[in-house]
């Protein structure tokens, strides 16, 4: 666990009741309490720290798995009747930053983010992606404090109700990623490769710049506040440019 450990922000007495308070309010336990903070250090807290200090994204991207794997495994286990595409499509929806979001605000997870001066004046513990990203942050320092497990009941206090709202037209979001990887494999056999070209702005601002590959056609670069929405604008590019999507 250290290892994980070794460039987390310092915790004052201060915080550390801040994040007892946000564990009492969702009802897990847990040990390490560093940890936890890690996960809700974002990249703008962090770079404005004296010394080397981590920020969240490593987090994100393990939380980001293990949130996917237990949707995908409440999905298949829940609706007998649905196919693999249908699935695929339900979960791109609650797995979006729009409804991760949405759950984060609904555990006030806006008191807890720590975020650098440039984003607090622009309230960014209210952005979307700024939430998103620290509930799967969360997730994942869950998983390697307390287990699988405790990860998993956390998710499903959410997920479900998430699914209901797509279900009943509630939440809606339009994945470019899907529909463009499922025309390509019907028609093509192949899946797109999506590729950071560059990174632009300050830290606490950034814009990330994606093409997006199709054999020998390149299509971007799509923009967005992060990886995630940058590969979306990508792939609706290029089903504009196939006359799938309307400009």
């Amino acid at each position: 666990m250290l290892k994980y450990l070794e460039k987390a922000p310092a915790i004052s007495e201060e915080r550390k009741g801040e994040l007892f308070s946000f564990v009492e309010s969702i009802g897990i336990h847990f040990n390490e309490y560093r940890l936890l903070n890690l996960a809700f250090t974002h990249t703008s807290y962090a770079n404005e720290c004296k010394g080397e200090v981590d920020n969240n994204e490593r987090l994100e991207f393990l939380g980001d798995s293990v949130l996917g794997m237990v949707t995908a495994e409440y999905l298949f286990s829940s609706f007998t009747r649905f196919h693999e595409g249908q699935f695929s499509k339900i979960k791109a929806v609650v797995v979006s930053e729009e409804s991760l979001s949405e759950v984060a605000l609904s555990l006030h997870f806006d008191k807890y983010i720590l975020v650098g001066r440039g984003e607090r004046s622009q309230q960014g513990t209210m952005k979307k992606a700024i939430l998103a990203d620290a509930l799967e942050a969360v997730i994942a320092a869950m998983y390697l404090d307390q287990g699988l497990e405790t990860a998993r009941r956390f998710i499903l206090s959410f997920i479900p109700a998430q699914v209901e709202k797509m279900l009943e037209n509630k939440l809606s979001y339009k994945d470019y990623k899907t529909e463009l990887q499922e025309y390509l494999q019907k028609r093509r056999g192949k899946v797109p490769r999506y590729v950071i070209v560059s990174q632009t702005g300050p830290d606490h601002a950034q814009t990330f710049h994606v093409n997006v590959e199709m054999g020998t056609k390149v299509f971007g670069p799509g923009e967005g506040k992060n990886k995630k929405s940058a590969e979306q604008a990508a792939a609706r590019m290029a089903l504009i440019a196939l006359g799938i999507e309307r400009g």
